[in-house]
């Protein structure tokens, strides 16, 4: 199995802050965060991205995911929250290991992730949405 900074910080190589920890993911502090108390919700195995992700194991992911974020709104009394995965190189994920980042959000805290957005030519939007359609 590969080793990522993530198996390193699951195996206790790394120090970090673990907020949970069960057979198919643990939470840590991000170490570099968007907005303090950004954490991440982290596979314990090191799948690359959700695509080789079990079903199971996402879904599960994505609950503690939720719990967290009602934790990061109790406790912090954040407005809301970012909640994404950067899937592969090209989205801007840094370690080829799947993680959930969960961000806690306040009005006004300059933060912003500041995508540019693209336009549609007539038609065009019709057009890629038959071939993007799930079926």
């Amino acid at each position: 199995m590969e080793e990522t900074i993530f198996t390193k910080i699951r195996d206790g190589k790394i120090p970090s802050v673990k907020l949970y920890e069960d057979e198919e993911c643990f939470v840590i502090m991000d170490i570099n965060p968007i907005v303090k108390g950004h954490s991440l919700v982290i596979a314990a195995k090191p799948y690359r991205n959700i695509g080789e992700c079990p079903q199971e194991t996402l879904d599960h992911m994505m609950a503690i995911a939720k719990k967290l974020d009602s934790k990061l709104r109790e406790e912090l009394n954040c407005d809301g929250t970012n909640i994404l995965i950067n899937n592969d190189p090209a989205s801007g994920q840094e370690v080829p290991h799947l993680h959930i980042h969960v961000i806690p959000r306040f009005l006004n805290d300059g933060r912003s992730f500041g995508f540019a957005h693209d336009r549609y030519e007539d038609g065009e939007m019709a057009r890629l949405g038959e071939r993007l359609r799930l079926g």
